[in-house]
């Protein structure tokens, strides 16, 4: 199965619960899920966001 992937870098003033909030925000309407969190020395956080990779065609140019 293949993923795509989006970094996201979360700055030391964004607090834990409207990190969160933010997350579920990007899961809920645009399908990501949550892959990794790493949190850093100085209080920011290096997230990584994975969905599936939608296998559609365009049109006039798939065979």
């Amino acid at each position: 199965m293949d993923y795509e992937y989006a970094p996201l870098r979360l700055p030391s003033n964004v607090d834990r619960l409207t990190a969160a909030a933010q997350l579920a925000i990007q899961a809920e309407f645009s399908g990501w899920e949550l892959a990794r969190v790493q949190l850093f020395r100085d209080g920011t956080r290096q997230v990584v966001l994975r969905r599936k990779v939608q296998g559609t065609l365009v049109p006039g140019l798939s065979t």
